[in-house]
This record gives C-alpha cells, sequence and structure tokens, in this order.
C-alpha cells in the first residue's frame, strides 16, 4: 500500500516541487491550497502516476480544516507524513513603518494556520504511528533576524520551538517531528512578500544560485524515507553564497 502525505501550501514553490517529487516517488497525495484553478490543474497533471485529492482551502480557516480533515474518503485517512509547507512573509519595512494587518497575517498563516493543521491530523498520524512524520518548513530566519524581517523571523521562531516542542510530547508514538529552516529561496514567495515587484525578485536572486523548491523536495522527500528509527529534529539550508553578516553597531 502506497504512503500518504498531506502537503499544504501545494499550489507553487515547495510544496509545488514536493507533490511532483512524491508523486513520481509513489506517494499518495492529500493537497490543499486557496486556488482551486491551480489544484485541479495539479490532479490533472499528477494523477496518472498515483491517487490525488485536492482540498481547497485557506489554513487560516480553523472550521475549514476541521471539516475537511475529519471527512476524508476512506483511501486517504490512512496519514503517514504531514508537509506544513503553506507560509509567507509580506512586507521588508522595519517595524515602525510596517503594516499592522500584515502582521496579523503571517501570524494567522505561519502559526495559526500550522498549528490547526497539526491538530486535525495528530489523531491520524499517532494512529499510523512508526514511520509517521511531520515537517514543518521553518526558516533560517527563525534563527538568524535581519533589518526588515520582525514579524516574519518571529513566526519562523515558533515554527522551530513547537517542532521541538511535538517531538518531546509524541516521544513513544512512532511519529516524527523535523523543522527543515531554508535560507534565500527562489520562488513565489518573494513576489508575495514585496506585492508582485518583479525589480525587486530580480535584485534580490541575481548572481546568487539561490536554493530552488526542487531542492527542498528532495530533502523533503529523503527525510521522510529515513529509517524508522531515525528523526533529523532541524535542518538548515543555505545556498553556499550566502552566510551571516557581522553585528551592527551603531555610533554616535
Amino acid at each position: 500500500m502506497n504512503k500518504t502525505a498531506v502537503i499544504t501550501g501545494a499550489t507553487s514553490g515547495f510544496g509545488l516541487a514536493a507533490a511532483k517529487l512524491f508523486a513520481q516517488s509513489g506517494w499518495n497525495l492529500i493537497l490543499t491550497g486557496r486556488r482551486s484553478d491551480r489544484l485541479k490543474q495539479i490532479k490533472e497533471t499528477l494523477s496518472p502516476q498515483t491517487k490525488v485529492l485536492t482540498l481547497t482551502l485557506d489554513v487560516c480557516d480553523t472550521e475549514q480544516i476541521k471539516t475537511a480533515f475529519n471527512s476524508l474518503p476512506p483511501d486517504f485517512q490512512s496519514i503517514h507524513l504531514l508537509i506544513n509547507n503553506a507560509g509567507l512573509a509580506l512586507g521588508t519595512e522595519p517595524a515602525q513603518q510596517s503594516d499592522l494587518a500584515q502582521w496579523h497575517t503571517m501570524i494567522d498563516t505561519n502559526i495559526k494556520g500550522l498549528t490547526s493543521v497539526t491538530h486535525a491530523l495528530l489523531p491520524q498520524l499517532i494512529n499510523t504511528g512508526k514511520s509517521a512524520s511531520i515537517i514543518n518548513i521553518g526558516s533560517i530566519a527563525g534563527q538568524w533576524p535581519y533589518p526588515g524581517g520582525n514579524v516574519y523571523c518571529g513566526t519562523k521562531a515558533f515554527v522551530e520551538q513547537f517542532s521541538l516542542a511535538l517531538r518531546c510530547d509524541l516521544a513513544g508514538t512512532g511519529v516524527r517531528v523535523t523543522c527543515l529552516a531554508p535560507g534565500l529561496s527562489e520562488s513565489e514567495f518573494t513576489l508575495v512578500r514585496t506585492g508582485g515587484d518583479t525589480e525587486a525578485y530580480n535584485a534580490l536572486y541575481k548572481g546568487t544560485d539561490a536554493i530552488q523548491p526542487e531542492d527542498i523536495a528532495a530533502t523533503l522527500l529523503w527525510i521522510a524515507q529515513l529509517p524508522a528509527h531515525l528523526n533529523i529534529n532541524q535542518l538548515e539550508i543555505m545556498p553556499v553564497s550566502q552566510s551571516w553578516s557581522p553585528f551592527a553597531v551603531h555610533r554616535h
């Protein structure tokens, strides 16, 4: 019997790349996203390879999540893997110039959404037991702050600590938990963050050899297919071109 993976935010970036690779590797898929047209296209593309169930939902809507995951068809009720990929960053301004609504959207998506999906699927994952996994997409921003990161950095720090705390609570169940924290990655994520500013997008990635969604998809598959007695607690990935800046020192 093929294993089943739930991938949130599957309509672009890491989620879409993961859906394609996991389908090629024989996993059944439950894919969620807000854009039903894209989900329909993805299902049509991947269905010849594996079983695919798509759920149009917003992870910020807790009731939507409960309804969707409490009424899964029989073929999709045994969950082996949850990839909490849905998330976003909005704005690059310093905190004192930021839009409060954007802060709240990041908190609702990156924290509330991730925890709501996890809470809804924990019973199925625990029932699966040995070899079941949760992989939360964090960010190097959870460890390494930068100007303009403010609330986004805070939400990803939450993802890291929530992942570690889940490991404590799930000890003995067989369910594994990983926080995968990518660095500079080239995807639609940056267009969303900058409000569709293609010039800013191109300037950010110019000459960087940034991480590609396919790189993260391959890493996700590797983590998921490790022997059941192994757990990757945290995995931080940067492109070779990215490292750390010196501490900032303001002088009078």
